[in-house]
């Protein structure tokens, strides 16, 4: 397993209800969370459409693995145990596919439920430790705790219900198989791409508050300080692009997030700049355009108080407010719109994070 060495980078935050406090940026990655992440993915076909890959990629994928690969995915499809799996990934750094199956065979049935089961956040933590000790009320109570969500429910009563052995056997035999077959033939290209997206942001991460750094790392996703997180863990994965897939644990928030362009490549075109950066800055070279923007950024408005501001049509209002949305400088729930801070400010440093890095580096 291809593991990069924790980077750290502290922000003091407003706790309204226990004070001031910090939490922490941490960014890892492993051929393991990518063979995990793509048990995820094949096994989700409502999600094939939207991903980078072509469809026929997936079709064909499945249909090439042999019947008892086969057989293991449909387990995983019907019970989402690709969950199981990055749960038991959290656990420690493990050196390699062996190191961790070893850890998964040498787990007893209640460590692995307990271990497989989610978080939920610490109220529920006792009824976490119960439900894996076989407490059926415990468990029902995680269960209504979460029922909106969309396979926590279902997830939540098979771990506790499924017999551990079946369970265990099946976790193995379905990451072995997936590495070996997806992950070994190109492993040396696939850590040397998550390892170069890794060294990308450490060259931005002392240039950016831990919220903007999380908004940049992952594409745009606004994550503000919560009371129970400690830290924050980013780890790339070249599979599920163009997703971001978030999870939690114990004081922590897991984003596994889309590795940039950049490091697709090892020598990568410097002169090329990010799709992001491009889009904003085309985003900006429209004269109705910054006037919108002049004025979200003065206050929120409705698309008719823009409309009337501007004296244009809203059908061209909002042809214009679809592009600097796009660009993600404004943001908007259909009804006000407004500018989008954190866009801006970031807009600096990825104009000078392209400007200065060099050939054969992916850096700075």
């Amino acid at each position: 397993m291809h593991i990069f060495p924790l980077l750290t980078f502290a922000m003091k935050v407003i706790d309204v209800t226990h004070g001031r406090s910090t939490y922490s940026i941490e960014l890892t990655c492993s051929t393991l969370f990518e063979a995990a992440l793509g048990i995820a993915a094949v096994t989700n076909p409502e999600i094939h459409p939207s991903l980078e890959k072509p469809l026929a990629y997936w079709n064909e994928l499945h249909a090439a693995l042999p019947p008892h690969m086969q057989r293991q995915l449909s387990y995983v499809q019907q019970h989402n145990t690709w969950k199981t799996l990055l749960q038991l990934l959290h656990q420690q750094d493990f050196a390699d596919l062996p190191a961790f199956l070893s850890y998964i065979a040498a787990l007893d049935p209640e460590n692995l439920r307990y271990k497989a089961l989610p978080f939920l956040g610490s109220s529920q933590q006792a009824n976490r430790a119960k439900a894996a000790g076989g407490d059926g009320l415990a468990a029902e109570t995680m269960i209504d705790s979460c029922r909106e969500h969309k396979f926590f429910p279902a997830y939540i009563r098979f771990i506790c219900q499924v017999d551990a052995e079946e369970l265990r056997e099946h976790l193995l035999a379905v990451m072995a198989g997936w590495y070996q077959t997806q992950i070994a033939p190109h492993r040396e290209e696939i850590a040397a791409m998550l390892a170069r997206d890794i060294s990308h942001k450490r060259s931005m991460l002392a240039r950016l508050s831990a919220e903007q750094f999380i908004e940049w790392a992952t594409g745009g996703i606004e994550y503000p300080a919560e009371p129970d997180v400690t830290r924050v863990l980013l780890i790339p994965h070249y599979i599920y692009r163009p997703w971001n897939v978030q999870a939690a644990a114990e004081g922590t928030t897991i984003f596994y997030y889309p590795l940039a362009d950049d490091s697709l490549a090892e020598d990568i075109d410097v002169y090329r700049p990010p799709l992001s950066l491009v889009q904003r800055h085309k985003a900006l070279s429209d004269e109705h355009r910054l006037r919108l923007l002049k004025l979200l950024y003065e206050r929120e408005h409705t698309l008719q108080e823009l409309t009337d501001k501007l004296a244009l049509s809203k059908s061209t209002v909002h042809h214009h407010l679809s592009m600097l949305r796009s660009a993600q400088l404004v943001t908007g729930d259909g009804t006000k719109y407004r500018c989008k801070l954190s866009s801006l400010e970031l807009m600096h440093s990825d104009l000078q994070h392209y400007l200065q890095r060099r050939s054969g580096t992916g850096g700075i």
